[in-house]
């Protein structure tokens, strides 16, 4: 079984923002995705790719992995993956795919820039983003596509947008649950929640937003303001008192099954092996 990130947050950055790319390490978040794509404008592309090497080994200064969300099209894609495995990133965002062999492409491409660039084969992790409606129907065959894939996202506002729908919790739901699905079978992250991206005047409203979302099966979550950051690592991490009851969990399950016993009551109710799983996944993301 792959290696996954133990990711709970990730900020967008935009690239030729110095002074955001200057303070995004003190952010908490445990990736940093500095942008190339939507928070670039047309002819800043080349800016952005250039500002890379200095802002790369920047924001990697508090510890955190190093994410460039790359372009679609395939003449400003090929430069996004050079300028990011040159610059160090740990990860690219693969945008609107269209399907597998799209992802193999670009992956492809990908290895070719570790090799020019002295980077260890396979170091670079592929995080794919399924933004239109085409694509629905191929996410899980995009999720297994290669084996850099480590999550798996379902757009909002772009796939709404092909859709022809409001970016509502209601109408993303099935494209965002399909998400979960396809990157649970492939045994990657499913990226993101089921809800809009505002947050900030709402900041109850979207912590429960976040909670819903993670038990739906979302592991981690990208955000554009750094005060979202705090509540995706406490909705999105273990909280201690969810750690301590799996510790109880898995001791009293693991003595149940020295007795012989697969199914024992735990603090008021039946438990066996599906739920001591979770618990024990729990445990594993907690550290």
């Amino acid at each position: 079984m792959r290696k996954l990130p133990q990711w709970r947050s990730l900020l967008y950055v935009p690239a030729t923002q110095e002074k955001f790319v200057a303070k995004a390490h003190t952010r908490g978040a445990d990736a940093i995705i500095l942008d190339l794509e939507d928070a670039i404008a047309p002819g800043e592309k080349a800016a952005a790719r250039a500002a890379l090497a200095a802002a790369v080994p920047m924001v990697r200064q508090g510890g955190a992995e190093v994410c460039v969300r790359i372009n679609q099209p395939l003449r400003l894609a090929v430069p996004d993956i050079d300028a990011a495995v040159a610059a160090g990133a740990d990860a690219l965002i693969l945008t609107k795919l269209m399907g597998p062999d799209h992802v193999r492409l670009l992956a492809e491409h990908v290895a070719e820039a570790e090799a020019a660039a002295g980077v260890p084969q396979g170091h670079i992790r592929l995080i794919g983003l399924v933004e239109t409606a085409a694509a629905l129907s191929a996410m899980e065959a995009i999720a297994r596509a290669d084996p850099r894939m480590a999550a798996l996202g379902a757009g909002g506002e772009d796939l709404a947008t092909d859709l022809g729908m409001e970016p509502t919790p209601d109408a993303l739901y099935v494209p965002k649950m399909l998400c979960v699905i396809a990157a649970r079978a492939a045994g990657i992250l499913p990226l993101g929640f089921i809800g809009t991206v505002a947050g900030l005047s709402d900041p109850e409203g979207y912590r429960a937003m976040l909670r819903r979302s993670r038990s739906l099966g979302f592991a981690c979550a990208s955000c554009v303001h750094p005060s979202q950051v705090a509540v995706i690592n406490e909705e999105y991490g273990a909280r201690p008192e969810e750690v301590e009851c799996a510790r109880r969990m898995v001791a009293a399950f693991d003595a149940a099954i020295a007795r012989g016993i697969g199914a024992v009551s735990f603090e008021g109710q039946m438990i066996d092996e599906p739920v001591v799983a979770r618990a024990r996944r729990l445990l594993a993301r907690a550290g």
